[in-house]
């Protein structure tokens, strides 16, 4: 729902005002290169103004909803509202307030308030002068129809306005954004995928902290099950659409020979070798883009193979940083989040890698006593499956 004559969309961003200037213009700027990929990608018509606190996207009454929605997924907004744009002054705001109330007030609407705000203090009226002004305007607009009723504490409809230097937009929705930092604002980082549910997450969160990630699924061979890496595909997939001008093309690493040699050799510490097998692949992967670290899905305590003692001993499989998001998520908050993004559904066809796992599993492993029984080579079957790896273009 919109004012009439809505053409214009209201971009917010939050954690880009905490930085210095140059870097808040800086992050700025790829924020409106972000835009424009994701509308062009959508195929949403619009024209993107990389404005200092409120970046705007001009486009048409007909398209202005869509813009919005396109731009509440873009990393770094923290929501979008269609709005109408008039002149900073307070007659013609509550000019135009009456008349979107006329629109879009009724009496099967239910109560209503306006949220107003100022940014410039030089403006010859404040916030709270707007909200009752206007809201008396929207009353008297209506009430020939019907008794409007007020509630500023829970209203059914929200007539907002905000009031800046050069002009005043009026807006009645929120499209609430992922937040977050700009994504290309940060060095990128390599994404271990396996298509169950974590990786995918934890991958968009990083995203969403401005990073762009290289996704490495390794193949399980015979373990992994015939839906196990279609599936991981399709979550990165889904993934791209909240990434239209970043390469998220998946390094596809043989593992299959070194999972069966683990199975075969291995029954203590046999999942923690296999980690510390898919770390130091993704090392080498990483040292080919300069990426600045590891990304995982993993969660404290989620399965044997990640207690706090586990993560400790498979981390030093790796020179770089392993970042994991998800460290203190529970799995319930994990499974909203997959849903709200769009990966769950690829993540939860069966597949066969728990066959991976031994009977007895280590919960409190000790590094010394692991390096004698996981296979000498290890690491030298990490380093030539990572240079065996092609890459799949979504």
């Amino acid at each position: 729902m919109h004012p009439p004559g809505a053409d214009t969309v209201l971009v917010r961003h939050g954690d880009l005002n905490t930085k210095s200037n140059t870097v808040k213009r800086y992050m700025v700027d790829i924020l409106a290169e972000n835009l424009e990929a994701t509308l062009a990608d959508r195929s949403v018509s619009g024209d993107v103004e990389g404005n200092w606190n409120r970046p705007l996207i001009q486009t048409t009454e007909a398209a202005v909803e869509d813009a919005a929605r396109a731009a509440s997924d873009v990393f770094g907004v923290v929501s979008t509202s269609p709005a109408l744009v008039v002149e900073p002054e307070l007659e013609t705001i509550c000019d135009a307030l009456a008349e979107t109330a006329l629109a879009s007030y009724d009496a099967d609407v239910g109560t209503f308030a306006v949220d107003a705000s100022r940014a410039d203090k030089r403006l010859p009226f404040t916030s709270e002068d707007l909200a009752r002004r206007g809201g008396t305007a929207i009353w008297e607009a209506v009430e020939d129809e019907f008794d409007p009723e007020v509630d500023l504490d829970d209203p059914d409809i929200t007539f907002g306005v905000e009031v800046r230097e050069d002009a005043a937009y009026l807006f009645l929705d929120r499209f609430s954004g992922p937040g977050g930092l700009p994504l290309r604002s940060q060095a990128p980082m390599v994404a271990l995928v396996s298509g169950g549910i974590d990786s995918p997450v934890a991958a968009y969160e990083i995203m969403r902290r401005g990073s762009p990630v290289i996704p490495v699924y390794v193949a399980l061979g015979d373990y992994g099950g015939p839906d196990h890496e279609a599936r991981a595909i399709e979550t990165i997939r889904s993934l791209s659409r909240y990434a239209p001008n970043v390469d998220l093309s998946v390094y596809r690493v043989p593992g299959g020979e070194t999972v069966s040699l683990l199975a075969e050799t291995m029954e203590e510490g046999r999942m923690l070798s296999l980690r510390r097998f898919f770390y130091r692949t993704a090392e080498h992967i990483a040292h080919e883009h300069d990426a600045s670290g590891i990304v995982t899905g993993e969660a404290i305590g989620q399965k044997s193979s990640q207690t706090a003692q586990n993560v400790g001993v498979t981390s030093r499989a790796t020179r770089l940083p392993i970042h994991r998001p998800l460290l203190t998520w529970d799995k319930q908050d994990i499974v909203a989040t997959a849903r709200e993004i769009g990966t769950y559904r690829d993540s939860t066809i069966n597949a066969g890698c728990n066959r991976v796992a031994p009977d007895r599993a280590e919960t409190n492993a000790l590094l010394e006593r692991l390096l004698e029984v996981e296979p000498d080579d290890l690491f030298d079957r990490a380093e030539a499956a990572a240079a065996n790896a092609d890459r799949i273009s979504l």
